[in-house]
């Protein structure tokens, strides 16, 4: 697990918008977006397309990631929390 992951799993203990998770981590769209797809690519994150509506099957970060919102799956928790 890089740094990036591990600092971005941290601020998914809850469901966040991207916008949240950008003002918290000050980071630049493509480095959140790359980050998300790759813990998304792990199975440590899940995408949801409203607060209520999960996204399965490839969900589109690239495109529509500003509009996502996401939360940290079991299995990434379990990564964050032994690291």
């Amino acid at each position: 697990m890089t740094d990036d992951e591990f600092d971005l799993l941290d601020e998914l203990y809850f469901l966040q918008s991207f916008a949240y998770l950008q003002d918290s981590l000050g980071w630049e769209d493509e480095r959140l977006l790359l980050n998300l797809e790759a813990l998304v690519k792990k199975g440590w994150i899940k995408c949801f397309s409203s607060p209520e509506e999960e996204l399965f099957d490839n969900p589109p970060i690239q495109n529509k990631g500003r509009e996502l919102y996401y939360l940290a799956t079991k299995k990434g928790l379990l990564q964050h929390n032994t690291r």
